[in-house]
């Protein structure tokens, strides 16, 4: 497959940046690439590549899969803790971006604060892949509608709903979802709803596009006819601390058997893992549906092969 040369030195922070199309394109270069990997056919598309990875946010799956995915791709991923790092120690993070833009050929960065993606990326000359905000998780969610796309054949029309706090992971479902035309519905307490400005960004995309965005209160309410039930951690990395507040904020959004009498027949459960098991969704529900959860934690290595090998290439 011979790819697009229109992504190349394009940043990867948010699918509010790309259109559908653009979307499909990655979605349908992750299939690709997953179906080459399965045969056994090499998809060196990055050969002689390297790309720097830089973790202020710990996490399994990210580092594995980004790295995994560049040694599938014929590059090297060099993992940069902050540890290893003079940010946050006093450089600046528009030096850091000067001086690894002449060293590497992309950087993923997975962080706290969203601006310093941003500011990364303005001073970078190479691609930056957002690998997780506290505002924005765009990697998961093409991985999501990759997974969501293999069980139900299409995204436009779907009702996607996520049960849970309005956070990163309910930031990139909206746009992910308004992007590709699927009726989003996010059903949070009334304080841990979505971003004001990711929902108006949000409802545009879904105007734009033919589907929409819609905040509820009520879990039931959320999960009538439901195509896709998401969920995630109630206490995300880093809010160690208000985990007993959020935990009585969140008794009543589990994603659990009465909740699942309110989806369609042939719903599908996602969860972004790590999952806290009779929390925000029981074992029950989630061994039932533990085939989709893990294609979809498999599928964060094809579609993230598919942003660096689309992103990071020679032009």
């Amino acid at each position: 497959m011979n790819l697009s040369k229109d992504f190349c030195g394009r940043d990867f922070i948010s699918l509010h940046d790309y259109t559908q199309q653009e979307l499909t394109y990655f979605l349908d270069v992750a299939d690709f690439l997953k179906a080459e990997k399965k045969a056994g056919r090499p998809i060196h598309y990055l050969k002689g590549k390297t790309m720097g990875m830089i973790f202020q946010k710990s996490s399994t799956r990210t580092r594995v899969s980004f790295e995994t995915g560049m040694y599938y791709l014929g590059g090297t991923a060099l993992f940069l803790s902050s540890n290893d790092l003079q940010i946050g120690r006093g450089e600046p993070i528009k030096d850091t971006a000067r001086v690894l833009s002449r060293y590497l050929d992309g950087i993923m960065i997975r962080t706290y604060s969203h601006d310093d993606v941003l500011e990364l990326a303005e001073y970078a000359d190479i691609p930056i892949i957002n690998g997780l905000t506290d505002l924005l998780h765009p990697c998961q969610v093409l991985a999501d509608l990759q997974t969501i796309r293999e069980y139900k054949g299409k995204l436009a029309g779907l009702k996607l709903v996520f049960i849970g706090d309005g956070n990163n992971m309910a930031h990139s479902l909206m746009y992910g979802g308004a992007k590709m035309g699927m009726e989003v519905v996010i059903a949070s307490p009334e304080s841990y709803v979505p971003d004001a400005t990711v929902l108006a960004n949000a409802k545009a995309d879904a105007l734009a596009n033919g589907g929409s965005v819609t905040i509820v209160s009520d879990p039931m309410e959320a999960a009538q006819n439901a195509d896709v039930i998401y969920t995630d951690v109630w206490a995300s990395m880093g809010m160690e601390g208000e985990a007993e507040a959020r935990m009585k904020a969140f008794a009543g959004y589990q994603v659990n058997a009465k909740l699942m009498t309110a989806t369609k027949e042939d719903v599908i459960v996602l969860h972004c893992l790590p999952a806290h098991r009779e929390e925000e969704i029981t074992n029950e529900i989630f061994e039932l549906h533990h085939k989709e959860i893990f294609d979809e934690a498999e599928n964060r290595l094809h579609a993230q092969m598919a942003v660096m090998a689309l992103t990071m290439a020679d032009k």
